[in-house]
């Protein structure tokens, strides 16, 4: 199917759109940490159903997994451990702003690594895109009243993630360009990788012993939980890999950083805050973005 990458991307950057909603509900009643270990054990049983009832051929060379497992540990564990930080310190925005750095990262990578080549048109496209996400994310400015020393730890704790991000999906890439993968069974390696790792430790460090207690106190927290982790770690890591399979890195880190775009509508529909007309001029700015990333 001609463009079933990019069309994955956008659909990823969709769903990231609804989960980002969900979760940022939920983590105020049950923080980061029990929130971000949660969603991924949630994910985790989802992919394992699914694959298990469909009967998926999981069968996978050794290179194919130990590529699936880097690429789970360097993206959900360490990427996502450092974007929440990072949103706790300079805030979403900033963040956001910043993880656009991310398609760039993984451009490079891909070109020096894959040698996937965009051509002229490509980095144009991309380049537009992530003007109108900039215009968009720094449409409003959220003030700081940290010291400077803590908000440059901030910054560079989101350039860690988005690093993460970009060197995850090239990992991922180099699976797929060894064989065929089913995206259900590449997001059950990447997440359940991810979990072996961060469950210990967030036990360890005595952030998760009472998640059980917390989440049948408030069941609210427990179904914004799920809906997130559905369309965020389930669904949306999913379509990201097939986007990668389909198509380049960079354009598929593009179309998927379109996420504060995708989120107008729900900003203004559904938590009924006004756009302004600078978040609206930078949409149309990185919609163009996309349909020369489509046509190029």
């Amino acid at each position: 199917m001609q463009y079933l990458g990019e069309i994955c991307a956008l659909l990823t950057a969709c769903c990231w759109s609804g989960s980002a909603l969900a979760f940022s509900a939920a983590a105020l009643r049950v923080g980061s940490v029990r929130l971000n270990v949660t969603r991924l054990i949630v994910a985790a049983v989802l992919l394992l159903a699914v694959v298990a009832v469909a009967g998926i051929d999981i069968h996978l060379t050794a290179s194919q997994l130990q590529n699936l497992v880097i690429s789970g540990i360097v993206g959900l564990v360490i990427g996502d451990t450092f974007l929440f930080k990072a949103y706790e310190i300079v805030g979403a925005r900033t963040g956001m702003l910043i993880m656009s750095a991310a398609p760039a990262v993984s451009a490079l990578l891909a070109y020096l690594l894959l040698g996937e080549i965009l051509g002229s048109i490509g980095f144009v496209g991309m380049a537009v895109t992530l003007l109108g996400i900039a215009l968009v994310v720094l449409e409003r400015r959220e003030t700081s009243t940290r010291h400077r020393e803590t908000y440059i730890r901030g910054i560079v704790y989101a350039f860690i993630a988005a690093a993460g991000q970009g060197v995850a999906l090239v990992i991922a890439k180099m699976a797929f360009n060894e064989g065929p993968v089913n995206g259900f069974v590449a997001s059950l390696i990447r997440i359940g990788s991810a979990v072996i790792i961060i469950f210990p430790i967030a036990r360890l460090a005595g952030e998760y012993n009472d998640a059980i207690v917390i989440y049948l106190k408030d069941r609210r927290a427990l179904w914004l939980t799920f809906l997130g982790a559905f369309l965020g770690p389930f669904l949306g890591i999913t379509l990201s890999l097939v986007s990668v399979a389909y198509t380049s890195v960079g354009v598929a880190a593009t179309l998927m950083a379109t996420v504060p775009i995708l989120m107008l509508p729900l900003v203004r529909f559904v938590l009924k805050e006004n756009v302004s007309w600078r978040a609206l001029a930078g949409a149309m700015i990185a919609v163009a973005g996309v349909a020369v990333l489509f046509l190029r």
